[in-house]
């Protein structure tokens, strides 16, 4: 890409004249495009799929009609869930496009002309103006006080003014003053400029190709399912295969062996897993949405859950890109105006005590010439106050109607002169009934020199040496602080006086110094406080200045002890910014580039990244982030798409807010599958150990799906739903390389799943004493013994250290319904003669049921003894 910014006029002209003349559309490229069909495939790739699909074929071709539909019931239902919930295109290329200008005037052969954006080529000269979307990067020629709102591309939250005057090499693109960038907007003034680069070559289609260049990767419950499924894929055929080869080699009829083999890896393999995992984080799809967080990616929220740093843009997200008046410098003291925003409501207060604005005269005479000389406007709509014009204008506006001053006001303006980057000022003329006054504002360091009185107490007082050092030691301060300062001044003239520029701008009357901001959100400290409590670090990464930045960090209580500029990023190695990663830094000035490099580093030393924005420039570092996080009242569609949650209330708490619905979601699923598996460790052990004891099938395939899929699925369903635990927030983010199944989780699916399938072992025996006529009833004893101690399972998963007592036996009160449900159920299973016929069972006496109820509360009564006592040491 050309540096454009260090050619003149002249030079640019000839390298453009000299260049290629083949150019195609002035458009981004489409980049791949997902399918639905090729999505709608995807969902049936898991091996846990791919296992259930073999053995409903394997069912169909034995005549089991029942068990092939129901295997493939489960399978179409999991796979239709999975695509409905990420059927989502990726849009960022598209919305890149959609922000190009659709029609531009331009200058070709010598006339004006407008023209589609698409055709534009290099070499055109093009008009800009206020409300002009840029339609390529420009490098500008003529301009005429012409500012362009960069912030979704830059992150910087002020207007950039231009101007045609030729730049350093490495001067970042936020400061590049003579070029118009693609997909910025101008928001004062006009110009005429050279298109130098269109499409894909220029700086809106390099994020483009940075955002459209990464590849999506599989989150870590993704990779861990993935690698969960897999084992038990491989343990169902294993066991499945190892069995039929066993019977066989006895004598054993083959039919029979298939279908134990069948029976096995059904039992072997948890059905409802998928089914589960997708409805609980589809249901917490719910619950992030009234949380103000909407996710884009189901698997999103678990990933939040485990994020150890946030990378924060700074505009729009820490602050709400609203300048605001927030203090004010004038000869009898200094005020602090409260209040955020553009909404006019706020107090003054002198000293940290509320004062009345109409009882300092010097102020009201502040407010007024603020609000004069003046071309913005704040009006109320459907999302709160915002302000039309420039926006450091419309925070003088507010400040003047926190006073009482309303920007309707009736002065007539005679005459203006107009800002722009040479004269840095502004000045307008108000004409009444008797005289003439001057409204003049513009950077202190040029105004100051034109008073020469200052307001005090309503009188002219001649300003002498020392009050114009004070001056300067208030507006140096004020920067010092982060804030951008405007210095204010008027001049009383007669009303038939007829005055030049420079006559009306001279001898002016100092009022004071506005100090303005673009300030943290309110609830922003609190959110950090809570991140830091959770183990989470939160890194500033902004387009703004270093000044700025470091103020709104300290503001909000972050620790700044180094804040580092593009410029310097790009000559440290990976090493050493890596090892600047580790501690208390702030970036600022930053280029796209920047933050795709801090966030790739980031997670290069095994951390969880987060990273939040709202502008195109955010984009492929949102993409690249573990978890990219747009904003979704001032993000870009840009942002949005390459986003895997958008915030609907742009607030950073609602970030940990969903980080803490992230955690109590993965916690769910960590003790449903546990729960799951369990069941199915019970499962198998009983079927395994009765054909090895030379027994029949204890269960048949299609009371192991009405169990795995029905009974099991919905308690899980219900146990994903339980409340987060109320230390949730007070651990350190998990470690990545953390297991779905540690070591703690096998022990206890083993020994629990071990006793469900003794203790079915027994009661078969027990009921068959040797007579193989007792078959039927000791098969329904076994299958509705094995679906009670799982219902009473259930309750040993809602909290693997505290007791249910302790939680609350009402705290989730789903579960309690989903077990009550799932028992009535069964007993239908065995008592209605539908049902019985389908799944093969008997209706059951009162001994039978007091046999399955006492083998079955041990499975509770002993778990909740170990806890007490661990808890007890």
């Amino acid at each position: 890409m050309k540096h454009w910014h260090v050619l003149s006029i002249e030079d640019t002209q000839k390298a453009l004249d000299e260049g290629p003349k083949d150019y195609g559309p002035n458009k981004l490229a489409e980049g791949n495009v997902v399918r639905w069909y090729s999505m709608l495939a995807q969902q049936f790739t898991s091996v846990l799929i791919l296992v259930l699909i073999v053995a409903a074929i394997l069912s169909f071709f034995l005549g089991d009609m029942v068990d092939a539909l129901a295997i493939l019931a489960i399978v179409i239902l999991n796979g239709v869930l999975g695509f409905v919930q990420e059927w989502k295109a990726e849009t960022a290329i598209k919305s890149l496009k959609q922000m190009l200008s659709p029609r531009c005037r331009v200058i070709r052969d010598g006339r004006e002309q407008e023209i589609d954006a698409e055709n534009l080529v290099p070499g055109d000269r093009v008009f800009l103006s206020t409300g002009n979307a840029v339609p390529a990067d420009i490098r500008l020629i003529d301009v005429t006080d012409l500012r362009a709102d960069e912030a979704a591309l830059t992150g910087e939250s002020v207007p950039a003014s231009k101007g045609i005057e030729v730049c350093q090499e490495d001067t970042p693109v936020s400061d590049r003053r003579n070029m118009a960038w693609m997909g910025t907007h101008i928001v004062n003034g006009h110009g005429i400029g050279l298109v130098v680069a269109i499409g894909m070559d220029t700086e809106l289609g390099r994020i483009a190709g940075i955002t459209g260049a990464i590849k999506e990767t599989k989150t870590r419950l993704q990779r861990h399912l993935s690698v969960l499924g897999r084992q038990l894929g491989v343990l169902a055929l294993l066991i499945s295969v190892a069995i039929v080869i066993v019977g066989i080699a006895g004598g054993r009829d083959m039919l029979e062996m298939v279908m134990t083999g069948v029976s096995l890896a059904v039992a072997a393999v948890p059905e409802g897993l998928p089914a589960v995992v997708t409805v609980t984080l589809a249901l917490g799809v719910t619950a992030m949405a009234r949380k103000k967080a909407l996710l884009r990616h189901l698997q999103a929220a678990e990933t939040l859950g485990a994020v150890s740093v946030i990378c924060t843009d700074k505009t729009g997200t820490l602050t709400k890109n609203e300048m605001t008046v927030q203090k004010i410098w004038m000869a009898d003291g200094e005020f602090s105006v409260d209040g955020v925003g553009y909404e006019p409501k706020g107090a003054f207060l002198k000293e940290g005590r509320t004062i009345e604005p109409q009882l300092s005269p010097d102020l009201m005479a502040l407010l007024d010439t603020g609000r004069k000389c003046n071309h913005a406007r704040i009006e109320h709509g459907e999302q709160g106050w915002k302000a039309n014009g420039f926006p450091t204008e419309a925070a003088l506006i507010v400040a003047a109607e926190k006073a009482g001053l309303k920007q309707d006001h009736k002065a007539c303006i005679v005459a203006e002169h107009s800002f722009n980057s040479v004269r840095k000022r502004m000045s307008v003329i108000e004409e009444t009934e008797s005289e003439r006054t001057v409204h003049v504002k513009g950077a202190p360091e040029v105004l100051l020199p034109l008073c020469e009185t200052i307001l005090v107490e309503g009188r002219e007082e001649k300003l002498t040496e020392a009050q114009r050092k004070e001056i300067e030691k208030a507006y140096t301060g004020f920067a010092e602080n982060g804030l951008r300062t405007l210095a204010l001044a008027r001049k009383i003239i007669a009303k038939d006086t007829v005055l030049t520029e420079g006559e009306a701008e001279s001898d002016l009357v100092f009022l004071g110094i506005v100090g303005v901001i673009d300030p943290p959100r309110p609830e922003v400290s609190d959110a950090r406080d809570q991140a830091q409590k959770a183990g989470i670090r939160v890194v500033v990464i902004t387009g703004d200045s270093p000044v700025t930045a470091r103020a709104i960090a300290e503001q909000i209580g972050l620790k700044v002890g180094k804040a580092v500029t593009s410029s310097e990023i790009k000559d440290m190695s990976d090493e050493a910014l890596s090892s600047l990663l580790s501690g208390d830094i702030l970036f600022a000035r930053t280029v796209p580039e920047d933050k795709f490099r801090i966030v790739k580093l980031l997670q290069a030393q095994e951390q969880l990244v987060a990273m939040t924005g709202d502008g195109v420039n955010d984009a492929p570092a949102l993409k690249q982030a573990d978890v990219g996080i747009a904003m979704g009242i001032r993000g870009t569609d840009v942002a949005k798409g390459a986003a895997d949650m958008v915030l609907a209330d742009d607030n950073f708490a609602s970030i940990i807010a969903a980080i803490e619905e992230g955690r109590r979601q993965y916690a769910n699923i960590r003790k449903f599958v546990r729960y799951l598996l369990s069941s199915n460790v019970g499962e198998i052990i009983a079927i395994f150990a009765n054909i090895m004891l030379g027994g029949p099938l204890i269960l048949l395939p299609v009371q192991i799906l009405w169990m795995n899929l029905v009974t099991d699925s919905v308690t899980a369903i219900a146990l994903g739903a339980e409340k987060a635990e109320q230390d949730v927030m007070d651990r350190p983010p998990r470690p990545v390389s953390e297991p779905i199944l540690d070591k703690n989780g096998m022990i206890m699916i083993g020994a629990l799943g071990s006793y469900i399938g003794l203790a079915a072992l027994f009661v078969y025996h027990y009921y068959m004493d040797g007579n193989a006529e007792n078959w039927i009833l000791a098969n329904a004893v076994v299958f509705t013994g094995i679906v009670v101690m799982e219902k009473i399972n259930v309750l040993n998963f809602r909290n693997f250290h505290g007791s249910v007592a302790a939680m609350g036996w009402f705290s989730n009160p789903w579960l309690l319904a989903a077990i009550a449900v799932t028992l009535g159920l069964q007993v239908a299973a065995v008592y209605v003669p539908g049902l019985q016929n389908v799944l093969h069972t008997v209706p059951l006496g009162w001994h039978d049921w007091g046999v399955i109820a006492l083998i079955s509360l041990p499975l509770f009564i002993v778990p909740e003894i170990y806890k007490k006592m661990r808890l007890a040491r």
